[in-house]
């Protein structure tokens, strides 16, 4: 997964639409969406950054929990085969785990993102980033058990990709797999620094836009 380049679409526009602490701040615009979730410091921001390829779309912080609020991106998809042109939303959701924030806000923000997964209708699948480094947390190994039992279609991503050994990264990928009990899951290493994972991104999001 060494070639950067898609072979189906690449994203030719990205721009942050809008921040939401409640139901009716989400956009107006019924586009697909495809959400972003993962622990505190993943490097969720620097994923986005890395797919769209524009600098500091999403805040890069070295702070947990520095995500908030439900964030949307509109990015436009175009075609190679036949340059048809497709909108979406890329849902950039609060990091789970770690933050500096009491238990309270903790809880609703909680709230907030489950009820924001269980009742979009037009949410095609959650992304869920796991570092790549490290064994998944039992915060990552809860969530992907909730994804999958509330139905929602996941698609894991292991960040950092670049931060071990081509050797590591396959041994640590098989690791993942263990801890969420699914030995055929696709697991998809990806290194923002060096972009490598996301011609295979775009191509899932490809095929999903058109699904």
């Amino acid at each position: 997964m060494t070639n950067n380049n898609s072979k189906m679409v690449n994203i030719i526009r990205a721009e942050y639409i809008a921040s939401a602490v409640k139901n009716d701040q989400f956009p107006c615009e019924k586009l697909l969406e495809i959400a972003f979730i993962g622990r505190s410091n993943v490097g969720k921001s620097s994923l986005i950054n890395s797919l769209t390829r524009v600098r500091n779309l999403a805040r890069v912080s070295g702070q947990p929990g520095k995500t908030q609020t439900i964030n949307f991106f509109k990015l436009r998809a175009k075609y190679y085969e036949n340059e048809i042109i497709k909108d979406f939303y890329l849902v950039d959701l609060p990091g789970y785990g770690y933050a500096k924030t009491g238990q309270a806000n903790r809880k609703r923000w909680a709230a907030f993102i489950e009820k924001y997964l269980l009742s979009s209708k037009r949410l095609y699948c959650v992304c869920q980033l796991v570092d790549i480094r490290h064994e998944p947390m039992e915060a990552d190994i809860n969530m992907f058990k909730w994804l999958v039992e509330n139905n929602l279609p996941v698609f894991v991503i292991a960040t950092k990709a670049d931060k071990i050994s081509k050797n590591l990264v396959k041994s640590n990928i098989d690791r993942l797999k263990k801890a969420f009990c699914v030995p055929e899951l696709t697991i998809l290493p990806y290194s923002s620094t060096k972009n490598e994972g996301r011609s295979y991104l775009l191509d899932f999001i490809g095929q999903a836009l058109v699904e």
